[in-house]
């Protein structure tokens, strides 16, 4: 495993970390205590030093499994949690002081601290970023020292730039090989404010494992069943907004043309670290036999000029029109 300094907040983090999105269960499925621990701990002995969790994930389950397994490591292991999408409705009215304290208060009990490493705005309502109030209750946290450093996870490039006018220390956002935009220009922008970049959804639903076919069945309460137009969030958030069928079709050509086998998935992983301005990849995992697959990535040699320009390519053949112009 190599590690990337992680901004200003100076943290030496893992390349390839661990989201608990779906930690000891599939989506909808029944959540394993056991699977659970046995998930981080299996990443933490492969490398991984960086957790990303929210209060939201199996209803604050995934943040106590995280608790129970930071005994012993809290001085070893980062921990960037999010908060804001207990809110019901979950609009920008919403993101008062007093429900920002509450949320974080509640993550301190679960995650069993004092206080917490990396606290994300779990994708507000773009309005949220033009209320400087709101960042300045995080600050205020800070100053505090219920929180160590602060930022945001957005949907939109556009939410991350201004995000950038705050005292935020990362960005996390979706950036794969079906979403390449924010390599564009914001990459840079956030470097040159020495914030790190955590790169989110990076195998765009599991499409770059290149496993998929048009026939794949997914679960009843699966995301990936249920949110394919936005029905329940943000449609960019399910295969990375990419129709479904056009998804299997590019990922299929990108193992082709890669040569990839069956490591698409830790080729994909591979070029998210292509950018310097990444600091860490966090894919999802349910059982700890599925932590190997991911973090061997960081071992993968770079990626040819020739190889990037694949990507490139299946991207502007498939992906572009409307994905690119989306988020």
């Amino acid at each position: 495993m190599k590690y990337r300094r992680f901004g200003k907040t100076n943290f030496n983090a893992s390349e390839i970390s661990l989201g608990t999105w779906q930690l000891g269960s599939k989506w909808g499925d029944p959540f394993s205590e056991q699977d659970a621990l046995a998930t981080l701990e299996e990443a933490y002995d492969q490398g991984v030093n960086f957790f990303d969790t929210a209060d939201v994930y199996q209803d604050g389950k995934s943040q106590q499994a995280i608790a129970k397994f930071l005994k012993g490591k809290q001085d070893k292991v980062f921990v960037s949690t999010k908060i804001g999408r207990r809110l019901d409705p979950h609009v920008a009215s919403g993101y008062t002081p007093e429900n920002l304290r509450k949320f974080v208060e509640d993550c301190l009990t679960n995650l069993d601290v004092d206080a917490l490493d990396n606290v994300l705005l779990h994708c507000p309502p773009t309005p949220v970023f033009y209320e400087p109030e709101v960042f300045f209750a995080m600050d205020q946290m800070k100053k505090e020292g219920l929180i160590k450093n602060y930022g945001v996870s957005v949907e939109k490039i556009e939410e991350g730039m201004k995000a950038l006018d705050y005292d935020i220390s990362s960005v996390e956002i979706i950036y794969n090989m079906f979403r390449l935009r924010p390599a564009e220009n914001f990459f840079q922008m956030a470097k040159s404010h020495d914030v790190g970049i955590i790169a989110r959804v990076p195998l765009a639903s599991g499409l770059l494992t290149g496993k998929y076919t048009l026939d794949t069945k997914f679960g009843a309460q699966d995301h990936r069943t249920t949110n394919r137009h936005g029905e329940e969030f943000d449609a960019g958030e399910t295969f990375s907004g990419v129709d479904y069928a056009t998804g299997v079709k590019a990922a299929d050509e990108l193992k082709e043309r890669l040569g990839a086998g069956d490591k698409l998935a830790a080729m994909a992983l591979r070029y998210i670290l292509m950018s310097d301005a990444v600091i860490t990849v966090i894919p999802g995992a349910s059982k700890p036999e599925q932590i190997e697959r991911n973090t061997v990535a960081s071992d993968l040699p770079a990626l040819t000029h020739e190889q990037m320009g694949i990507v490139e390519d299946v991207y502007d053949k498939y992906i572009k029109d409307p994905v690119h112009y989306k988020w």
